[in-house]
């Protein structure tokens, strides 16, 4: 780690964190997105990217809660969780929903190629973007409110 980087990481590092894992859920949503709209859910790309955000959700809860933020355990905090998560679905979903039917970005109005393409930039580009700042902003609002010391999380060589 470059040593001028490591001041900035240590001070964001809850950040750091959730960026690692939005950006491992992101990969996992794009795969299974594009296994259904390629598969079973042809005609249906919403429903499909609501499936793969689905999943990914229930991953992202995992890893959010072991590492990335760490929280003292609270008796409603999965509800809570989810129920952002679910919020933050449908704002994934909306600029796909835009992209296609307000738009008409879809096949016979536009080649297959630009349907897709359209479909990957407001969904997987546009939504998971405004989904992971809602995200981000909620879960630290709401979700994961009763945090570890910062002392608990330094690594062992910063100890004293």
């Amino acid at each position: 780690m470059p040593d001028r980087l490591r001041p900035f990481l240590v001070e964001h590092r809850k950040l750091v964190k959730f960026l690692l894992v939005g950006g491992t859920c992101f990969l996992l949503t794009m795969a299974i997105n594009f296994g259904l709209k390629l598969t079973v859910l042809q005609s249906k790309p919403i429903v499909a990217l609501t499936v793969a955000n689905v999943i990914a959700t229930v991953v992202s809860y995992v890893l959010n809660r072991q590492w990335s933020f760490r929280a003292n355990g609270r008796q409603r905090e999965a509800v809570l969780f989810f129920v952002v998560s679910g919020l933050a679905v449908l704002v994934n979903d909306a600029p796909l929903g835009v992209s296609r039917y307000l738009l008409n970005l879809q096949v016979p109005h536009v080649s297959s190629f630009t349907q897709e393409v359209a479909d990957f930039l407001s969904g997987m580009i546009l939504g998971t973007l405004l989904a992971m700042v809602f995200r981000y902003w909620a879960m630290k609002r709401w979700v994961f409110v009763h945090e570890t010391p910062v002392e608990a999380e330094e690594p062992e060589h910063q100890r004293v």
